[in-house]
């Protein structure tokens, strides 16, 4: 497992994303070639060497020769996107990045996703930024990112709405559940297209799991702080953290003899709406040789006592015995193919012995193999192959 750990002391933006993954390895050249791979006319990259504080760092500017850019609605950029000459991955990485901007800036102005206006995060730049940092990762083989707690700046910022608070509202909105530290540095640390990239990006806050480093990049902000060195850092390289982890999770466990088969059909699915882990139902002989069945639910400990309330609402039971236990997890991702028969997702497990285990989604492949009018596992196969690089015989 390769991850990248985003060290967010002095903040996030996009060009700082860029100029920290050029500077772990990701050729300039390549990132030179995306206005033109965007179809933005007028639009180029400069990479320079800078210094803020103690470190030398790489600084990226996306150079506009017109500034005036088109207020671009979600629909907009979505078409820029589909249309740009990326890998599927990244153009669907960016596409969820720019959805979660559109839904802040809905909420901050009060209005449906489709009519915001972008502003600034619509613009060339912000274009780039975005896709180019989701590039960048992929290129770099990361497979996970983490990153630590945001430090979000003070004060004030002209935007196009005239001046607004730090952090931007938009910043705050898209930052819910991650944590921030507001220190006493007036300047605008978190951008909001910095925070819709780690939002789309993080999967854990705070420390990372061991790992031994391989790459280090320090990218450069646009200006020199007094108070700190105005740089992201990105550390990337392999997890060391053995594949299988103990956690505790919560265990449900009821029995009914008296409930109607049609009810207990939608129980396992609401489960897992409700937030459970794993449910099942298990044929059980009860008393007085009564055919019941056993509802098992796994959870996470703090879901426990609301999934028992679903048990004991909307099924016959009288009671639900619940207890806390360890189990063994391996360390698994998600990660979507294309096979000829259309895009497929799959689960990749990692092995104790570092191999790692490919596992097609169910409704995934179902879905593809409907709509191609193929057998399931021909076309779990053919997912399995795609992740493989094997060609494909169809």
């Amino acid at each position: 497992m390769r991850l990248a750990y985003f060290d967010c002391f002095s903040g996030v933006s996009g060009d700082m994303c860029l100029g920290a993954l050029v500077s772990a390895g990701w050729p300039a050249p390549q990132l030179a070639t995306l206005p033109a791979r965007l179809g933005l006319e007028g639009v180029r990259i400069e990479v320079s060497e800078a210094r803020r504080g103690p470190f030398a760092a790489t600084r990226v500017e996306v150079v506009v020769d017109d500034a005036r850019q088109p207020h671009r609605h979600l629909k907009h950029v979505v078409a820029i996107l589909e249309a740009a000459d990326v890998e599927p991955a990244v153009r669907e990485r960016a596409i969820a990045t720019f959805r979660k901007l559109a839904e802040a800036e809905a909420e901050v102005h009060g209005e449906t996703v489709e009519r915001v206006h972008f502003h600034e995060v619509g613009a060339a730049d912000a274009l780039v930024d975005v896709v180019g940092t989701h590039e960048g990762l992929r290129h770099l083989g990361v497979d996970r990112v983490h990153s630590s707690t945001l430090r979000l700046g003070r004060g004030s910022v002209t935007s196009q709405h005239g001046r607004i608070s730090i952090p931007a509202p938009a910043t705050t909105l898209l930052l819910r559940g991650a944590p921030v530290e507001i220190p006493s540095i007036d300047a605008e640390l978190v951008t909001p297209t910095g925070a819709a990239l780690l939002a789309t990006l993080v999967e854990d806050w705070g420390p990372p799991p061991p790992f031994r480093v391989g790459a280090i990049g320090t990218g450069a902000g646009g200006r020199d702080l007094a108070e700190q060195a105005n740089v992201l850092r990105v550390l990337i390289g392999e997890a060391v953290a053995p594949a299988s982890s103990r956690r505790r999770v919560a265990v449900l466990e009821t029995a009914v003899d008296d409930e109607n088969p049609q009810v207990l059909a939608t129980i396992v699915p609401r489960l897992l709406e409700a937030g459970a882990l794993d449910a099942m139902m298990v044929p059980a002989v009860m008393k007085k040789g009564r055919l019941g069945t056993w509802l098992v639910v796994v959870a996470e400990p703090p879901a426990a006592s609301a999934l028992a309330q679903l048990l004991l609402a909307e099924t016959t039971t009288l009671g639900v015995r619940v207890r806390e236990e360890e189990r063994y997890e391996l360390e698994r991702r998600s990660v979507e193919v294309v096979t000829p028969f259309g895009k497929v997702a799959l689960k990749i497990a990692a092995l104790p012995d570092g191999e790692a285990r490919p596992m097609p989604e169910f409704e995934s492949v179902r879905r593809a193999a409907d709509q191609a009018g193929k057998p399931w596992r021909e076309v779990a196969e053919a997912a399995i192959a795609a992740w493989r690089g094997e060609p494909s015989e169809s």
